[in-house]
């Protein structure tokens, strides 16, 4: 998958945006990024992140119906295109032949 190369936060997003499947947009995003992880991450950030991966073909996005509880306004519900399912397979196959690798029994130690 060469040339595909997303970093730590986008690829946090996307398998959250997996998770949640239909119900994907910036604050629930959010909200499953920090009851999954414990991260803090800012909204605007969550909101930089899908269009930056939309715009990659990783993910896609339609406006959603209003409500009531939004004051009528709508919402974007952001899906997993399968481009960004398949970058999500590679970099976990990646990761686990390089994790393979570590020497078992082996206690790294670095200095500062």
């Amino acid at each position: 998958m060469k040339g595909t190369y997303i970093g730590e936060l986008e690829e946090l997003v996307l398998l959250v945006v997996g998770v949640l499947y239909d119900g994907a947009y910036g604050v629930s995003v959010l909200k499953e990024i920090l009851d999954q992880t414990g991260r803090e991450v800012n909204i605007s950030a969550v909101h930089s992140v899908m269009n930056r991966l939309e715009d990659k073909g990783l993910l896609r996005s339609e406006m959603g119906g209003s409500s009531n509880t939004r004051g009528g306004r709508r919402k974007r519900i952001y899906y997993l295109t399968s481009a960004g399912k398949s970058t999500l397979d590679y970099i976990r196959s990646t990761r686990e032949n390089l994790y393979s690798q570590l020497q078992p029994g082996t206690s790294y130690s670095f200095s500062t």
